[in-house]
């Protein structure tokens, strides 16, 4: 059969037109792709930051030491570094810093420690704080590091909240030497668990007080300057345990934070997302939770919040003893949410092509999950 010239130009040029088009589905379909779930060696992965390669950073603990691992893109590990001593150690929050290496906060021996590596996880340097936990970590403008956590003066590790333990902010240069630290809280014990810098050059730290608010302990929001002096601080919750994990501050300038309550709720605990406009007034509060409580159960928690690129929420954390996945809108309001075999997420991003990235504890080992932008791994 003879096709005619012209009609082969036609096929051809209507070919052309669909390129484009067919480029589109791709790129479509890559980033809606499925996803995966990794388990490593460990305990449980506490924090988990995409790098600018496209892979994965995640910190968590191995037996007795930090446990830091880079992966792929796919997941797959590229290298598994552990660091510490006789005594127990703990890595709690990692992220990228400016020259590729990382730097990671955490608890060596008791005391708050930060750990400065190359592109390769080797240490460069590592520095201690003081008896107590480093729980959240950021390079900071100037090149330096702020870390929250909490601190016993006295020298305590018990962990005991009867005693006075203090929200303890440390404020580094490059090399890790203090500049300065700055202590809250009261009478009673009151913890940090997340610091992120503002972009008036302060800082935002949520945690929990004993110290301050309505109940057993409150959700708590300190404003600092640039050198750690408090602007302002709030407390959320009711005449029960209310606890903050995790603050970020929002395009809008406000502040999302996630924690837990026993105040609020449907259930013995509840995942507690709060929502505050630039001062800490309380704009919307959410809760998240399971109905029914088993025998053991402890209830629902949300250990980390982080505003979307369509300016809604998402957040991960424990629901009915599984890894949970929440994705809101920019009013609190769910739209959907996934859970994943497993006890906890404890940390979540959104990646580079639309999904969500989590590091928590699967089945006592360090795990990553990685989904599409609906929250499906397959």
């Amino acid at each position: 059969m003879n096709i005619p010239f012209r009609s082969i130009i036609k096929l051809v040029f209507v070919g052309l037109l669909l390129v484009p088009l067919f480029i589109q589905i791709a790129l479509v379909q890559e980033a809606y792709a499925s996803g995966w779930k990794k388990t490593f060696g460990g305990s449980a992965g506490y924090s988990v930051q995409q790098t600018s390669d496209g892979g994965y950073i995640v910190v968590g603990s191995s037996g007795s030491n930090v446990c830091l691992i880079k992966t792929d893109t796919g997941g797959n590990k590229l290298w598994q570094e552990t660091f510490g001593g006789e005594d127990y150690d703990y890595g709690y929050s990692v992220q990228q810093t400016s020259d590729g290496g990382y730097i990671v906060a955490g608890e060596c021996g008791g005391d708050v420690c930060l750990i400065k590596t190359d592109t390769g996880g080797s240490a460069l340097w590592q520095k201690t704080f003081g008896r107590g936990s480093g729980h959240s970590v950021q390079q900071t403008s100037d090149g330096g590091y702020i870390i929250a956590g909490e601190t016993d003066p006295f020298g305590d590790t018990s962990g005991d909240v009867y005693l006075n333990y203090d929200v303890y902010l440390i404020k580094t240069d490059a090399s890790g030497n203090k500049l300065w630290q700055e202590t809250f809280g009261g009478e009673d014990s009151d913890f940090g668990r997340s610091v992120q810098q503002t972009g008036d050059g302060g800082y935002i730290v949520a945690g929990y007080t004993y110290s301050y608010g309505a109940g057993s302990s409150d959700v708590y929001l300190i404003k600092t300057d640039a050198f750690g002096n408090a602007q302002w601080q709030e407390t959320f919750g009711g005449e029960d345990s209310d606890v903050g994990y995790s603050v970020q501050q929002t395009s809008d300038g406000g502040y999302i934070i996630v924690g837990d309550t026993r105040s609020y709720g449907a259930g013995w605990a509840d995942i507690y997302l709060i929502k505050t406009d630039a001062f800490g007034n309380l704009e919307w509060q959410k809760t998240f939770g399971v109905d029914d409580i088993d025998e053991g159960y402890e209830g629902d928690a949300g250990y980390s919040v982080q505003q979307t690129s369509d300016g809604g929420y998402i957040v991960t954390g424990e629901y009915s003893d599984d890894i949970y996945l929440l994705k809101t809108d920019a009013y609190g309001i769910r739209e959907w949410q996934k859970i994943f075999s497993g006890y906890v997420g404890y940390s979540v991003q959104q990646t580079s092509d639309g999904g969500y990235i989590v590091a928590g504890d699967c089945s006592g080992g360090i795990c990553l999950i990685k989904t599409d932008a609906y929250g499906n791994i397959d």
